[in-house]
């Protein structure tokens, strides 16, 4: 993974500025976009693997990418992630360890706000940390009513072909 620093990649990023999207003081907002590093992704490049050291929180600013993940020998795709989305913020705030892989579908760019940086902006405004845990609760939320929804539809086809007449 290439990293680029310049500033060539952030003008779709500060577009809409870091502390609405991250709902941080304007001074932890300096700091994360003072430290941040924009890194370009190209169509089938891995950005990141699961169980790998997480390096941040990652804000998707162009292109899609696709997260996968591993489970109980099972690949499971996790979905589609697009601009304006935060991820991994289970790994940056918990063990940071991926949680999944992330893989490009398109070309775009990514904007990473490291680690260390992150600590340093919630020390200076606690409230960020439990904003990005509500925003895990709901992300978790959201993943368990999909996961309710696909089980009840497959527990309904199975339901329907056991009464359904054999011709």
């Amino acid at each position: 993974m290439q990293k680029n620093t310049n500033s060539r990649g952030t003008e779709n990023a500060t577009a809409r500025p870091l502390a609405e999207i991250l709902a941080c003081s304007p001074d932890a907002s300096v700091l994360l976009n003072r430290t941040a590093e924009c890194i370009p992704f190209e169509t089938g490049q891995t950005i990141f693997r699961q169980g790998d050291a997480c390096r941040g929180l990652y804000l998707v600013v162009s292109g899609d990418l696709q997260r996968k993940t591993e489970w109980k020998l099972s690949r499971i795709t996790l979905g589609t992630a697009r601009a304006g989305e935060l991820l991994e913020l289970s790994a940056a705030l918990g063990d940071q360890k991926h949680t999944s892989t992330l893989i490009g579908r398109t070309p775009g760019m990514l904007m990473l706000l490291p680690i260390k940086e992150l600590e340093e902006a919630f020390a200076a405004f606690p409230p960020l940390r439990a904003h990005l845990l509500e925003e895990l609760a709901r992300e978790v939320s959201r993943s368990y009513e999909a996961c309710a929804a696909v089980h009840m539809e497959s527990m309904r086809s199975r339901s329907g072909r056991a009464h359904s007449p054999n011709f």
